[in-house]
Order: C-alpha cells, then sequence, then structure tokens
C-alpha cells in the first residue's frame, strides 16, 4: 500500500526537494504541501495524509504548537524536520516529547546537495513512520513527569557514600545496569530512569541520536529522574545513582581500570549503521561485569542491540525487553526476542520495578513471554 505524505515547511525550495526525494521511492507519494499549518489543517482534513513531515520554525503557527494540536485532535504519525542547531535540538526533543514519531536534521548550508544526500534516511524514516504505534505516541501526553527528588548538582562525597551503601546492600548481583533504544527511546528512556531508586548500580546508555542532541537529551532528563544523569565523557568512572548517555556520533564502552568500571569514548566505524551502536555498548558490557549486569532494550527500529543482549545473556545477566503493545516501533526488542536474548517482555511502565528486581535477585531464567495483562 502506497505511504500517502504530506509535507509541511514555509521554504519554497525545502518543499520541492523533499517532494523530489519522497516520490522517487515506489512505496510513497507525497499528495500535498504546504507553507505553514493553517493550510495544513486544512489539506489534512481534505487529503488524509498518513505521515507529515513537519518543520518547526514558520510563520503564524510554530511546529511546535501546531503538532500539538494535531496529536490532541487527529494523531497522526510525524517526522520533524530541524536545523541541526542546539535550539532545534531542544525543540526537537520537546517535540519527540509531545508525540513526533523521529526527526530528520535539515541542512544548515548547500541545502540541494546535502538534503540529496540524506534522501535513504528520510525516506527510511517516512516508512517507518506509517508503521509506527500510535497509541504508543500519543499516550506520551498523558504521563505525568515525576518531581524531581534533589538536583543531581548537589551531590557530594556524602551522598555517594551513601548511595555505595545501600547499593551494597541490595546489589549483590549487579555491577552496570545497560539501556539501549532508538526511534521512540528518549521518552521510553526518561520513564525508566524516572522510575528507578537514587541507589541503583550505574546506569549506561546507547540512545541512537545526533552529535548535538545527546546533551539537551541528557540534561532534560536528568531533570526529570532521581539519578546524576550526564553525557558521559571519556574516563568518566561509573558510579551507583548516575547514568551515562552515549554522546552522538560516539560509541559508548566500558573498561575495567583495576577494581572500577570506566566510560570510554570512540569514533571507530559504525555498528549496524548506528554510532552510536547498542550492540558496541551490550557486548562492553557482557565483557567487563562477567553477567553481574542488567540488560535493556527499548523501543527502535532496525536489530541493533539483539546481539549485545543475547551475549549479556549468554554471560549470565538479567535481560529485559520493552514490549510490543507500548513500543513505539518494535524492531529491535522483537528481534533480541527473536534471536533468544530475553528472560523477560514487559510494558514500558514495568520495566524499572523489574531492573530493581534483576538487581536484587538476578535473573529469573524461563522462556522470553509476554507478562499476562502487564502482570
Amino acid at each position: 500500500m502506497t505511504i500517502k505524505v504530506l509535507i509541511v515547511d514555509d521554504s519554497a525550495l525545502m518543499r520541492k526537494l523533499l517532494t523530489g526525494v519522497l516520490d522517487r521511492d515506489p512505496e510513497i507519494e507525497v499528495v500535498g504541501v504546504a507553507p505553514d499549518p493553517y493550510i495544513a489543517r486544512e489539506k489534512i482534513k481534505a487529503l488524509n495524509p498518513d505521515v507529515v513531515t513537519l518543520d518547526i520554525e514558520m510563520p503564524r503557527m510554530d511546529g511546535l504548537t501546531f503538532l500539538a494540536n494535531l496529536m490532541r485532535l487527529r494523531p497522526t504519525p510525524v517526522v520533524m524536520i530541524s536545523t541541526l542547531t542546539q535550539k532545534g535540538a531542544d525543540a526537537s526533543l520537546e517535540a519527540l516529547h509531545m508525540g513526533a514519531v523521529d526527526y530528520v536534521a535539515k541542512p544548515r548550508f548547500d541545502v540541494s546537495a546535502n538534503l540529496e544526500s540524506a534522501g535513504a534516511e528520510i525516506v527510511e524514516k517516512v516508512k517507518m513512520a506509517a508503521r509506527a504505534n500510535v497509541s504508543a505516541l500519543t499516550g506520551r501526553r498523558h504521563r505525568p513527569s515525576p518531581p524531581r527528588p534533589c538536583s543531581s548538582a548537589a551531590v557530594g562525597p556524602a551522598d555517594l557514600a551513601a548511595r555505595a551503601a545501600g547499593v551494597a546492600a541490595r546489589a549483590g548481583f549487579c555491577k552496570v545496569i545497560a539501556i539501549g533504544a532508538s526511534t521512540g527511546g528518549t521518552e521510553a528512556i526518561a520513564q525508566v530512569l524516572a522510575a528507578l531508586p537514587v541507589d541503583v548500580p550505574p546506569v549506561v546508555v546507547a540512545q541512537h541520536i545526533p552529535e548535538m542532541f545527546s546533551r539537551s537529551f541528557s540534561e532534560r532528563v536528568d531533570r526529570l529522574s532521581p539519578l546524576a544523569v550526564r553525557e558521559a565523557r571519556d574516563g568518566d568512572v561509573v558510579l551507583p545513582g548516575h547514568a551515562y548517555v552515549a554522546p552522538g556520533n560516539r560509541h559508548l564502552t566500558l573498561q575495567r581500570d583495576g577494581a572500577r568500571l570506566v566510560c570510554v569514548l570512540t569514533r571507530e566505524v559504525p555498528v549496524n549503521r548506528h554510532r552510536p551502536s547498542v550492540d558496541v555498548l551490550f557486548e562492553s558490557v557482557a565483557e567487563v561485569t562477567r553477567g553481574k549486569a542488567v540488560g535493556v532494550i527499548l523501543t527502535g527500529m532496525g536489530s541493533d542491540g539483539a546481539r549485545g543482549l543475547k551475549s549479556m545473556r549468554e554471560g549470565g545477566a538479567c535481560t529485559l525487553a520493552q514490549d510490543e503493545a507500548t513500543s513505539v516501533v518494535w524492531g529491535m526488542p522483537g528481534s533480541a526476542v527473536e534471536l533468544g536474548a530475553v528472560d523477560r517482555v514487559l510494558p514500558i511502565e514495568r520495566i524499572a520495578d523489574e531492573i530493581v528486581r534483576c538487581v536484587q535477585d538476578g535473573p529469573a531464567r524461563a522462556k522470553p513471554r509476554m507478562a499476562a495483562n502487564g502482570g
């Protein structure tokens, strides 16, 4: 079935270029274009598109305001098109929270040439958006952000000592919690980290994200979570009660430094077309923790992370996957389940509690299964 797309962008050049890129694919048809949200609103009613591509900065009504109205009145898969600046990164992350499926960076220079080179990514994300779980997207708007118990900036030596004591008391099994995600993952990761207690073992995160987005993402999640969340730096010693997010365009691995574990960042070749790659992170965790870890794979397109999660499970780690009903795209979790890499398949709202159980008790070995009625 042909995917019908509406392009919303105030630039005539962008509308023309995006139409050319998308119409070349036999599975996609651009059914209309709109220079602003008011015209887009009427075209959505008349054309009933399967996917909308949406610019953020537009006249008369900005893209975020239009997106909020669209997701409230007529939920539709949306791929945001934003300029790769810090302001654009912040706005794109807000759009994902509001219900957008994904984002594509709009070139700042030589738009014609650079947009053509990004054509495959644009086509792939539009196709993925057409298959996205809209109910999982719209559920984001109704999910309250938990209050922040305290500022991570205030964490001092006494706090770290207390956290370490708490972890030692409850984490006989687990040394590290590793989380990987892609499409839909920024919100899924935020939800999981917000629900974890402050005295969990160190958390390391690989989310497929552009270079300029990862710091904004880390700062946003830090405001929501009781953990101290930061963009990982090369040489960081991982500490209890902290979460370390792989920077965009860097692989994150863990290595041993005596009795400590430290973050190591590299620019080695992309794995599964991604840098950071979830497989790279999970495989390093499998190696350095000797099975004393929890691995979690959340919503995302493709299969990155499945092989690494299987390595963790075969080494003795507890492994979890988000279920299909709450995933925006059940590509990565589904691939991990199919590969036999997963102990438990759970809805997103149950993942944090299961992580805590695994930290305390280790894996409950059984065939991977869906939790009946969320249980």
